[in-house]
Parts: C-alpha cells; structure tokens; sequence
C-alpha cells in the first residue's frame, strides 16, 4: 500500500537544542540554563548558550530543509523567548513569525511544539509543574501564541514527551530542574497533563479552524515478563496515554503509587479538562525496553543506566529490573530494533483505533567521523533510518493510520545530559564555528522523500 497521500516527510528539533543566543533580545533563563551550569549534571559541563546558533542562522537552516524536500519541520517554541516574566516579547515573537513565513514560502508546513522540557525558571522557582498554577500558567502560554501564529501553523503540538518532563526530572533527577521528589513527579505528570488539555481549550478558540492539535508522547515499547510490562506500562505510557484519550487514570498505576502518594492533587473535572479532543497523536520512537520481575537480590540496573540504590524515574516500580538488550547499540546505548516502532504504532491503532498518529521523533546517534575529504559517511544512520522508515510503512499496512514521520533530528544539537557529546544530526554542525555538513544520511533522506513523493 506505501505512504498515504499527503503523508508528511519531516525532520524536528527542539528550541533548547538548537538556537543558543539564550541571553539575547530579551529571553530569560529555563530550567536547563541553571541545571546545565550545576557541576556533574551535564557531561563536561557544556550548557545550551550556543547551541547550533540557529537563531542566527534560521535562513540557512530553511533553505537546507527546502533542499532536503521536506513537506513539514517540527520545531519546538522557547518560553522564555517569547514570555519572559510573563510579558510578550516581541523580538521573540518575532523571530518565530519570520520562522514560520520562511517556511511556508518554501512549501514546509510549521509544525509547532509548545513546550519541549525548558519551563522558564521563574515558574520553577514557584514550584514548576508539581504546582497546579503551571498548568494555567501554560494556557495562557498557548493562547498567546496561538494568537500570533495561529492563522500559519499546520499542526500545533502542546507537549513534547511529558513522561520525561515529570519523572527524569522530578522524581530521577537526571533532567531539569533535577529534583529527586517521586511524589512530586506524580504531581508534574498530573499538572502536566491538565495543561495540555488547558492548552487544547485555549488553541481552539483562537488558531485557524482547520489546524490540527496533537500531543508528542514517548512511548516506551516494552518486552518480558507479562507483570512487570504491565506495571511499567502504566507509569510509562497508560498514565499520560489514557488520560489523554478519554480513559481516565489506570487503576493499576493508582495502586502501584499509594504508597508514594494519595493522587489528591487530581480535582473534579479534570479528566474531561484532559481529554481534549485531538486530531492526531504524536509518538517518538527511538528503542525497545526489555523488563522483568526483580529477585530482589542480584544487582538491578534501570533502563536510565541508574544502578540499585539510585533514584529510579519508574515510580512505583521497584520490584521491575531493566534488561540490557542484544546489539548493535548507537552512540547512546541504545538497542537498535526497528520491529518495535512498528509494535508500538499497531499497539496503540489496536487500543485506540480511529486515532491518526504521527512518528514526530524517530532518529540516531552515531560517532560521525569526518573524512580527509570533508564527508560524513554515516552508513549506520542510513541503515537505521531505512529499516525504520520501513517499519512505519509496514504498520500502515497493517491497518494503522499514521500521518507522518519526521527524523530526529534535522542538526546536531545540544543532547541534554550529553551536552555536545552525541550527534543526531544529518546534518553536521561545528560547534566551533557554526558551520553546517550534510552527511551522507541527509542525501539518503533527500532521495527518499524524492522517491515516496514521486
């Protein structure tokens, strides 16, 4: 059957990741400006200041997505650029209204993420998203921006992989702002799902009637023992995934937690303010995680690479062991296994059917090595972009209706806790000097929208 038409080939990066110029024409500290600069929380203590500089650089960046013939770019939208204490800036504005026009002068559908885990710091500072007001907070966010760029943006995205916003950040401590609180992490993850279901709300009254309104959600395709996926399933992907789509909190999930929390911070209504209606569900896909029941006395590793005795981001899951898998592995020690992105997308059309999905993240890290020549022969991201490419291709096959697939990511970027240590890129970037190489990756990826598109 192949690719629908009006399938969108695109590529996504987030604002932290990319931009830098974080202290210029008015943008304001997040949470990674101030947990990128605490000693041992980023590898060698790079922070997001520069970035890949495209701030500066948003022209060249559009035009090398006009040559790779994208039909859509996924880009994430800075808070702190754009509200800083609260209060519109206009040169923030600015440069994502320029972004977005450039985009459709080249024939690219704007593809905006609302949040992508950089809450300004002053919301922190008032308690971040364990605190209710986040969530309004974060509408109001929405609206504002929505009345900027509303008549222009394709699809809007509220949030980008909240599991991780909550639990590698408020319960593992290993993401921003770095707090190790389990109870709270409950709290961000309810917070955070009411502000996508706020945001919804807010969108719809002021952005163009036929834009679409999505969620990105980590899915995490799980493997083992039936008990122990079932119990990380919930904490994983049911609590943010059900919600979501009308079915309420898992019981399962509520009595795994009670004894971390009581859930008192969910209010009547709610689950309604939640399940917004959505026109098309993002997932991110990147490996499989292999689980099974802990005997309680071998040493246990955690999926994060947290050993026994560390802060686990599975709350509630402290009888679960997390399984090294078999190779080959990326540069972040990842499995590589494309089957499970198609697990996932017939997983999710199975529970959900009638849901258009998108793949919104699906990508690589390598140790590129630049050649006497100046090219990057990355023959391992082919492979992995193909092979998964494939895997999409044949969940919609199966019946699943995905709407699109963008790679992760457009550039080599600032990879959080990794700092400038891994590069995703297909297109290279010098840290030193800005400058941008295709790799062999971005040809391939050119040639393959070229011949799904024909």
């Amino acid at each position: 059957m192949g690719f629908p038409e009006g399938f969108l080939w695109g590529a996504a990066t987030a604002a932290y990741q990319i931009e830098g110029a974080a202290a210029e024409d008015g943008r304001t500290p997040c949470i990674w400006d101030t947990f990128s600069r605490v000693p041992g929380k980023v590898l060698n203590g790079d922070t997001g200041d520069v970035a890949a500089d495209h701030y500066h650089r948003r022209r060249e960046d559009v035009a090398a997505m006009a040559r790779l013939g994208l039909s859509a770019y996924r880009f994430s939208i800075s808070w702190s650029r754009v509200l800083p204490g609260g209060r519109p800036n206009r040169k923030g504005l600015d440069f994502y209204s320029a972004l977005v026009d450039e985009l459709l002068e080249a024939g690219i559908a704007p593809v905006a993420t609302l949040y992508h885990w950089d809450l300004p710091q002053e919301l922190e500072d008032a308690g971040g998203w364990p605190v209710r007001d986040t969530a309004r907070r974060f509408a109001d966010h929405a609206e504002r921006i929505g009345r900027v760029l509303g008549d222009r943006v394709h699809t809007w995205t509220t949030l980008n992989e909240p599991w991780c916003s909550a639990f590698l950040g408020y319960a593992a401590g290993v993401h921003a702002p770095g707090r190790v609180e389990p109870e709270a992490a409950l709290a961000a993850a309810h917070h955070l799902n009411l502000a996508h279901g706020l945001a919804v709300r807010a969108l719809r009254g002021v952005v163009s009637p036929t834009a679409r309104h999505s969620i990105t959600l980590n899915m995490h395709q799980l493997r083992g023992e039936p008990d122990a996926v079932r119990q990380v399933d919930g904490i994983a992907n049911r609590v943010f995934l059900d919600p979501v789509l009308g079915r309420g909190y898992p019981e399962d999930v509520i009595a795994d937690t009670a004894s971390v929390s009581d859930w008192s911070f969910v209010r009547d209504g709610d689950d309604a303010v939640i399940a917004a209606p959505l026109d098309v569900l993002g997932l991110n896909y990147y490996s499989p995680t292999l689980v099974r029941r802990w005997d309680g006395t071998s040493p246990r590793v955690h999926a994060d690479g947290h050993k026994q005795g560390a802060a686990s981001p599975f709350v509630g899951c402290d009888t679960v062991e997390f399984l090294r898998q078999p190779g080959p592995y990326t540069a972040m020690g990842w499995p590589v296994d494309a089957n499970g992105m198609e697990e996932m997308l017939l997983r999710v059309h199975r529970d959900h059917p009638g849901v258009p999905l998108m793949i919104t993240e699906n990508g690589a890290a390598f140790d590129d090595e630049i050649d006497a020549g100046g090219r990057i022969g990355d023959a391992d991201r082919i492979a992995y972009l193909r092979d998964h490419i494939a895997a999409v291709e044949s969940a919609i096959d199966a019946g699943a209706d995905v709407r699109g697939y963008f790679a992760w990511s457009l550039l080599d970027n600032y990879e959080w806790a990794y700092g400038y240590a891994r590069r995703f890129g297909l297109i290279h970037v010098d840290y030193a000097t800005g400058n941008r190489t295709w790799k062999d990756s971005a040809a391939w990826y050119r040639d393959r929208i070229a011949r799904a598109t024909a």
